[in-house]
């Protein structure tokens, strides 16, 4: 049954907060310099910011180390300016929804300094502890950072757990009393007014029982053990009690986190009766041009068309009536879809458009991260040193030890670094490209003299007006938001087409993802040889004389017609 909601009708801007706006010349962006950019969010047409933690934290991963749920890192301001924010915000009809950690805290989280301080503190079952095994550590699972998910403590001759870095100790959810705690300071927040959360990493909060070793048939040190880890049972029940013992009571927006699932264990998460989240992020499609997952990301496979079409048609098959589809090619920890699936030289102007009629056509809710709207870039840094993400670095370091040479390392971060995404937003094409007055925290990229909003605002045929089309259409066709999706010419290594339908309501979606001249074949099924036919938007002026039944498309070409059947 067809469930309308707000948040299936909006359109959602990710914003890294220490590469948006600097409002006080530190060289790192601040609450304030989100505030001051409201404007420019309004004119784009969104309606949630999701804004990357900013919580109090001592920023060894970018603030998804919390040490103090309650508090704004000094760095991004203080409580007023968030409170001014969200008031901001809200005036002019923009929701926000916070991103939230709920897997692990920082070490220096005054929960974690209990923990450690001896094995009979009260707060020491707040994390995961345990003593090695024959002189080892206690299991062989590898950390997402590189390394042993274990970390030795002298004091106390134990190991605690962290999935991700050794300063990011994981939370023990078998611990009442902890998780006690994490629903009084969530519902603290949801009090002040937000909107929503994205929970990060939260298929992760349940661990096998007894943390067994890993399958280890290549005899490797570390073995990353996702199904000891990732997406366990119990984590529905976690979910599900905490919807019911305060998210349920506000009308939130929830989207989880939620590495190695299909759309069929999606459902266990999203669907109506499960009562858990409104969506989850999916990373099928981020590794289609990858060996796999973790550490294998940073190792390059050519992908292929065909096997994205059959990933996200499934997610759209799968997901319609049931649950809801978070739809994504850009965030923080990935790089830039522009230079990753489109072409960021010849073709930028018109790749960036093609992939942005792909998102925004999908059913589900499109998720735009800042600087997609401008058509922003990877970034190639000569030196490891310009680098800052803890990720990259550890590649790095580990990959230098085994021998790698050096620029097989450099080509790996340039393709697939999470600092792609990171540099700061490009606002001008003045110093720092606007974005601070003093040294940015990492260095611009060198196109931000042509890229950059100022350029893209004036320019009544950029990727920014195209946005602007492509929300503004949303608002307009119902089609769009809950029309069903089928998918055309599955086989097809050019051309991405596929429909949407609501009632007497159809959609084509015509996208080439390539920078040939394929020819599209008008469909003959479902009566569309014989539909009246109207353009809704397309990235090229049509050309004169074209003959519709044997479209010839230019590179990156995409087309949205509006099929009126007879």
């Amino acid at each position: 049954m067809l469930k309308k909601i707000w948040w299936k009708e909006a359109v959602v801007y990710q914003i890294y907060p220490i590469s948006f706006q600097d409002s006080d010349g530190d060289g790192k962006g601040d609450l304030q310099g989100i505030q001051s950019r409201l404007d420019y969010l309004c004119e784009l047409g969104i309606d949630v910011i999701w804004i990357c933690p900013v919580y109090k934290s001592p920023n060894h991963d970018n603030g998804y180390d919390i040490s103090d749920y309650y508090a704004i890192m000094d760095e991004f301001g203080t409580m007023d300016d968030f409170d001014e924010l969200l008031h901001k915000a809200h005036e002019r009809g923009i929701k926000i929804m916070m991103d939230l950690v709920l897997n692990h805290t920082s070490d220096e989280h005054p929960w974690f300094t209990e923990s450690r301080s001896s094995k009979d503190n009260p707060k020491r079952d707040y994390y995961i502890w345990r003593t090695g095994k024959n002189g080892g550590y206690p299991n062989n699972w590898e950390s997402y950072f590189s390394g042993s998910v274990w970390k030795y403590d002298k004091l106390t001759d134990e190991y605690y757990m962290h999935l991700y870095s050794e300063h990011q100790p994981d939370l023990n959810w078998e611990n009442e009393e902890m998780v006690g705690e994490l629903y009084r300071m969530v519902e603290w927040w949801l009090k002040k007014g937000i909107d929503g959360f994205r929970f990060d990493a939260i298929a992760h909060i349940v661990k096998a029982e007894g943390l067994p070793d890993a399958d280890n048939p290549d005899k490797r040190t570390w073995v990353r053990a996702y199904q000891l880890f990732s997406n366990l049972e119990q984590v529905h029940d976690l979910l599900r009690m905490l919807n019911e013992k305060v998210l349920m009571r506000y009308p939130l927006m929830t989207v989880g986190e939620t590495s190695g699932l299909g759309p069929e264990q999606a459902l266990d998460y999203v669907g109506d009766q499960r009562h858990e989240l409104n969506m989850v992020f999916q990373f099928e499609h981020m590794f289609v041009d990858a060996e796999g997952q973790g550490t294998e990301k940073w190792k390059f496979k050519p992908w292929t068309l065909v096997e994205l079409k059959q990933i996200m048609s499934r997610w759209q098959t799968v997901l319609h009536l049931e649950g809801w589809n978070a739809n994504y090619l850009n965030n923080h920890d990935q790089p830039r879809a522009l230079s990753r699936f489109g072409n960021d030289g010849q073709y930028r102007v018109e790749s960036a458009k093609m992939l942005a009629t792909f998102t925004h056509m999908l059913e589900g809710t499109p998720y735009i991260y800042q600087g997609e709207e401008i058509g922003m870039t990877n970034i190639a840094y000569p030196s490891i040193d310009d680098y800052r993400d803890v990720e990259t670095l550890n590649y790095y370091e580990q990959q230098r030890k085994i021998g790698e040479p050096e620029e097989e390392i450099m080509a790996a971060i340039w393709r697939k670094s999470r600092d792609n995404a990171r540099t700061p937003m490009q606002w001008n094409d003045g110093y720092a490209a606007g974005f601070t007055d003093g040294d940015p925290w990492m260095k611009m990229n060198d196109n931000y003299t042509y890229i950059n909003a100022e350029t893209e605002r004036r320019n009544p045929d950029s990727i920014f007006h195209y946005y602007r089309k492509l929300i503004a259409l949303r608002k307009q066709h119902e089609v769009i938001v809950y029309g069903e999706y089928k998918l055309l010419l599955p086989l097809d290594t050019e051309l991405y087409v596929f429909t949407r339908m609501l009632g007497q309501e159809h959609l084509l979606v015509i996208l080439n993802f390539f920078d040939r001249d394929p020819v599209f074949h008008w469909p003959e099924e479902d009566g569309y040889a014989a539909a009246k036919v109207e353009m809704l938007l397309s990235n090229y002026e049509p050309a004169q004389g074209e003959n519709l039944r044997e479209l010839k498309l230019r590179p990156y070409e995409a087309r949205v017609y509006k099929l009126i059947l007879k």
